[in-house]
């Protein structure tokens, strides 16, 4: 048996929407509905991509301020996350940069925003969102981001790095994580790590995560599927397969 385990982190939607699944949740209730099922099935804190009145993920405030405070009023005290995607923003790191600024509303702010170091304005949109309280996840899908992120400003303040292994078959999935992680190591990192994957890698990045004590997470963002191809009923059906996958 494994005897410490991260809590897992439920990745709720993504970019995901209810044609890939029925179950994805998109507007403030039901991602609500979906946070407090998830903290049932033991998820420990959610990853959510608000979505706007058409159905796209936005991070402007109308969208962002309205999801977080669902999901708050729906799982006191859980920690809520959201993904900062550039491509919310058309791929303007300063569109961006000026729609997180109007998140004004301090109790209805993200506890935590992933920033992904493979998007222009990295170090930027992390000060900004370290003055307004919000935590960074620090996005890191290759050697060269982990690279990047040692050489900031960021790497120890950051509230985690978060290992992405997205679009990889899985031994190549990880074997990159393998790699990313003896750089961090090296470069002395203490930053908790969230390591996880997406599509086929899910599932084996998730139990290399769990062999080696880390933070991951699971949810309809990364797959559909059960360890052998079966599509899941939910984020909770996936939630207690990863729990069940620790003893």
């Amino acid at each position: 048996m494994r005897h410490h385990v991260e809590p897992i982190q439920a990745c709720l939607n993504g970019r995901r929407t209810a044609t890939d699944h029925r179950a994805v949740p998109l507007t403030p209730d039901q991602l609500a509905t979906a946070a407090r099922s998830a903290v049932a099935a033991g998820a420990g804190s959610v990853h959510v991509h608000p979505r706007d009145g058409e159905g796209d993920e936005s991070l402007d405030v109308l969208w962002v301020e309205p999801a977080v405070r669902a999901v708050r009023r729906a799982c006191p005290g859980l920690p809520v996350g959201v993904s900062t995607g550039l491509w919310m923003c058309g791929g303007d790191a300063a569109v961006r940069r000026d729609t997180v600024l109007k998140w004004t509303a301090a109790e209805d702010r993200p506890d935590f925003a992933s920033v992904n170091l493979s998007e222009p304005g990295f170090e930027e949109l992390a000060d900004v969102l370290a003055e307004m309280g919000v935590g960074v996840e620090a996005g890191v899908w290759s050697e060269r981001d982990a690279l990047t992120l040692l050489g900031g400003t960021r790497a120890d303040s950051c509230t985690r790095v978060l290992v992405e292994l997205i679009d990889l078959p899985p031994e190549q999935a990880l074997i990159r994580a393998d790699r990313i992680m003896d750089l961090l190591r090296r470069a002395d990192c203490t930053t908790p790590v969230l390591l996880h994957g997406e599509g086929v890698s899910t599932w084996p990045v998730l139990d290399r995560a769990l062999a080696l004590g880390l933070e991951t997470r699971i949810g309809l963002e990364d797959t559909l599927v059960d360890p052998d191809g079966g599509v899941v009923a939910d984020n909770d059906a996936l939630i207690r397969l990863a729990l069940s996958r620790t003893v």
